[in-house]
């Protein structure tokens, strides 16, 4: 079968969970990984014969992706800001709104010549990872609760040369004595009532740990990391979220009732809320 053949096949295949062009981007993916092939040599390519073994790889992962698995976890990776990074079933898939966030706070950070930031919530270590990669400067930690989320992220910060201290724990208990420049989390923040709405390969292979918080206490994570933030943030300090689309008014008056100020609501390149940026109490100077 030639390689243009297949990737009508995926599509065909796929139509009952995935669009035309959603399933043309996941055989993109797979050809990449299994083929070695970029997308323009894959648009270059699309009469070249497959060999046997790699056909019946290909088809391997489009039985996997029928049956609602994601390709990152099937291919065991995923692209974020320019890395690749190890991914399973106990972090969430690094998302392209999430690389916005980690865009937003280089550009914040860029002239520091030094400083300690801290990242709440590993997962794969895409955030902290990334920060270290293009803030060399700044001294990176991060935390997490799952010990197995942790154990990916140390792997991936290895295997891209990044030098980050991991600490285990839960931000709903922990304190310290650390003084930090920047804070950064992308926590928990998807609401049980909204589980209805998600695709369902999210629900039956991500971490729910990580993805979802109760109705009554949406921003559960949010309060304590605003708590610890008030405590652990320099005065000139720099706290960032990524947020549920839907709540950006409630963060932002939480943080408000706490004192933070200059607070700045962003949206995603798809028009939706999604992070904030805000000083610590106190005395700031400046925007």
């Amino acid at each position: 079968m030639k390689i243009g053949e297949l990737e009508e096949h995926f599509g065909l295949e796929l139509n009952q969970l995935y669009n035309i062009d959603e399933a043309t981007a996941l055989f993109s993916l797979a050809a990449e990984n299994v083929l070695a092939l970029s997308p323009t040599k894959l648009l270059l390519n699309k009469d070249t014969t497959l060999s046997f073994i790699n056909f019946q790889k290909l088809l391997t992962i489009l039985n996997d992706l029928k049956i609602g698995k994601p390709i990152q976890h099937i291919l065991g990776e995923a692209h974020f800001y320019g890395s690749i990074f190890k991914v399973n079933e106990n972090v969430l898939i690094p998302r392209p709104e999430t690389e916005e966030l980690v865009d937003w706070i280089i550009n914040e950070c860029a002239s520091n010549t030094s400083g300690k930031l801290l990242d709440i919530g590993t997962g794969s270590g895409c955030i902290p990872i990334s920060l270290k990669k293009y803030l060399p400067q700044m001294e990176i930690s991060t935390l997490d609760i799952s010990v197995a989320a942790i154990d990916v992220a140390q792997q991936n910060a290895e295997n891209i040369g990044m030098l980050i201290t991991f600490i285990q724990a839960d931000i709903l208990n922990y304190q310290s004595t650390t003084k930090y420049d920047v804070i950064v989390s992308n926590p928990p923040y998807i609401r049980e009532l909204e589980k209805q709405h998600m695709h369902q390969n999210v629900l039956a292979h991500e971490p729910h740990i990580a993805l979802f918080v109760s109705d009554k206490k949406p921003l559960i994570f949010y309060d304590a990391i605003a708590d610890f933030a008030k405590e652990s943030l320099d005065d000139n300090g720099l706290l960032f979220f990524e947020i549920n689309e839907y709540l950006g008014l409630e963060t932002i008056e939480m943080l408000n009732a706490k004192g933070f100020t200059n607070i700045e609501l962003r949206k995603d390149m798809q028009g939706k809320d999604r992070m904030v940026k805000a000083n610590p109490p106190g005395p700031r100077r400046g925007s």
